[in-house]
């Protein structure tokens, strides 16, 4: 008899470091498409969550991960719904163009991993599984699309570990809430 995988979703964060500021006109385009690519996400099949940032329509507010740098962290279904969404919608013409936005990364910038099924992962969870995949490449732990394991193959990292990174202080960033599908406005 084998064990059974408990039901898991896929976490994924990705962060983007901005040419210039979110209120330059050269960032406007972007902007622009914020609002309608966080609701196909929302009404996209698989998705389960999004993170932004209490009273705001999006997470672009928050700057974990330095003043210059915008975090997107979504759970979904699976692997296989976050890449319909990701390449095979209006999404993808987005990431065609984000050169114009976002600096080139040097190192992992995106970070997949497994939850449990009902889990909602902290911005702290997310950065250190983003610290880990940099750290030591791509694991059971924090994968990418390129390189990635099961929920069967990560069951042993499911459950969530403390962070490695302090959690946003007084004068940091204001709390993030959840969105969840049919909330107004996942990039």
């Amino acid at each position: 008899m084998t064990a059974s995988v408990p039901a898991a979703h896929l976490a994924q964060l990705n962060v983007a470091t901005l040419r210039h500021p979110l209120d330059d006109p050269r960032t406007a385009p972007f902007v622009e498409l914020l609002d309608p690519v966080n609701a196909a996400a929302e009404g996209a099949p698989g998705f389960v969550w999004r993170l932004v940032e209490e009273g705001a329509a999006d997470a672009t507010g928050l700057r974990p991960a330095g003043e210059n740098v915008i975090v997107n962290l979504t759970v979904w279904e699976s692997p296989e719904v976050l890449w319909d969404f990701s390449y095979r919608s209006g999404h993808l013409e987005v990431m065609r163009r984000r050169r114009e936005w976002f600096e080139r990364h040097a190192e992992a910038h995106l970070a997949l991993w497994w939850v449990p099924a009902g889990h909602l992962p902290t911005v702290g969870e997310a950065l250190e599984r983003l610290d880990h995949l940099r750290a030591h490449g791509p694991s059971p732990r924090a994968f990418t699309f390129a390189s990635s394991y099961t929920a069967a193959e990560a069951a042993q990292h499911l459950e969530p570990v403390p962070s490695a990174r302090p959690e946003r202080t007084a004068g940091s960033a204001p709390p993030a809430r959840a969105a969840r599908p049919g909330d107004a406005a996942a990039v």
